[in-house]
């Protein structure tokens, strides 16, 4: 009852007697509401590009991949043998990978080739799902190569393209001619870096590129569970023995996540600077408000209001106000969150400018996921910020004396 009381009072000092709210209020409201909406739609975006980057990331390659120390598995039949009896693998394919030159006409462009075998690579990767034109065809001859790659050389179905690799130079007395070969598909996966850097042929036609007459690079292995890719790459160690390396997903991407973590971190811990400041406000509009309310709380702890109770009306006031801009906040967020691309789209087109370059971010639209751990975080680091701010007022509202407010009065 005594709390209830308190926060009636709150309430009433919230709502001016001529207005709904004070002009002061409603500016604190504001700051909070900003502050909530800014974090709500910084974080999921930084947890859309996380994930987004994860799921195409593992739509191009295997949960983990196998090597040998030397640099090529020598008897990849016998490790893909092996591989099928640890638990937890779905699928294995071999490849051969490296930096390759592709020449069409005067345009040449740099790529990363890699041999597959058709047919298992089916169960490690995501490619010939994404096929946009052609099919997933890498016999005699042929190539698949991706879209980006394909607009910069301006290559289409039927083309033929010369490819280089650096074996093509390395020899004094030998001069290897480049392969020539024909695009059957382009594939898209919707990442700028593989769309643009990647092309696809044979086991056969790689090695003869690479000049690798036995073996292949390395073995790609696709796990039930990419999160448990970790456990799965200590059991393929540990089946295929000391000369193997098998790394995740997560290891050879560790880099790229750990920076995406560290700027989401970094950018909560900037932007809740502007819940702090609406938060002074909040403590400023308290501060004037005792001193309007002097009389009457010197009338309260006269008749017996206890400071405690006298504390908890100013910190039932920051706390409301708290609530009110944090649910504000909120649902200001969500709404931008909702119609993100439109305005991205808008504002590109009206002032011409390219707000998420395709090359940099690898993205064509802004990636979004609204996680309930960053709404729990956001909505209770403010609603505490909030309450605090009612601290210093409650305070210097506690310490009156009731003779001296009623004499100044």
């Amino acid at each position: 009852m005594k709390q209830s009381f308190s926060l009636f009072l709150a309430f009433k000092y919230l709502k001016p007697k001529r207005s709904f709210l004070s002009v002061v209020t409603l500016l604190s409201l504001l700051g909070v509401t900003l502050g909530v909406a800014v974090l709500i739609i910084v974080l999921s975006v930084m947890t859309g590009f996380d994930e987004t980057w994860r799921e195409r990331i593992l739509s191009f390659n295997a949960h983990v991949k196998v090597s040998e120390y030397g640099g090529v598995v020598r008897q990849p039949d016998k490790v893909l043998s092996a591989l099928k009896k640890v638990k937890g693998v779905t699928g294995a394919a071999p490849n051969l990978e490296g930096l390759v030159f592709v020449q069409v006409g005067g345009n040449a462009q740099p790529a990363q080739l890699r041999g597959i075998d058709p047919e298992l690579e089916k169960t490690v990767s995501q490619v010939p799902n994404h096929m946009v034109e052609g099919q997933f065809s890498v016999g005699r001859g042929q190539i698949v190569v991706g879209r980006d790659l394909a607009l910069h050389c301006g290559l289409r179905m039927g083309d033929k393209l010369l490819v280089y690799s650096p074996q093509n130079f390395v020899s004094k007395d030998e001069f290897r001619l480049p392969e020539e070969l024909t695009v059957s598909g382009i594939f898209e996966v919707g990442m700028y870096e593989i769309d643009s850097g990647y092309v696809l042929t044979s086991l056969q036609t790689a090695r003869s590129i690479y000049n690798v007459e036995q073996g292949v690079h390395s073995v790609q292995v696709m796990t039930a569970d990419p999160m448990q890719a970790p456990v799965i790459a200590r059991d393929i160690h540990k089946a295929l023995g000391p000369f193997f390396d098998a790394r995740t997903w997560i290891d050879l991407n560790r880099q790229l996540f750990t920076a995406l973590q560290t700027e989401k971190n970094m950018m909560f811990f900037l932007l809740i600077f502007i819940t702090i400041v609406a938060a002074f406000g909040i403590t400023n509009t308290l501060i004037t408000l005792t001193v309007q309310k002097t009389h009457e709380i010197g009338l309260l702890k006269a008749i017996g209001f206890s400071n405690r109770r006298i504390v908890a009306i100013f910190l039932w006031i920051g706390m409301v106000q708290g609530v009110i801009g944090t649910g504000m906040g909120l649902g200001l967020g969500l709404l931008a969150l909702k119609y993100r691309n439109e305005l991205l789209n808008f504002i590109s087109s009206q002032f011409r400018v390219d707000l998420l370059p395709k090359e940099l971010y690898q993205l064509s639209q802004i990636p979004s996921h609204t996680t309930a751990q960053d709404v729990v975080t956001v909505c209770a680091t403010v609603l505490v910020i909030c309450t605090l701010a009612g601290l210093v007022p409650a305070w210097r509202a506690a310490r009156l004396e009731p003779v001296e407010a009623l004499r100044n009065e």
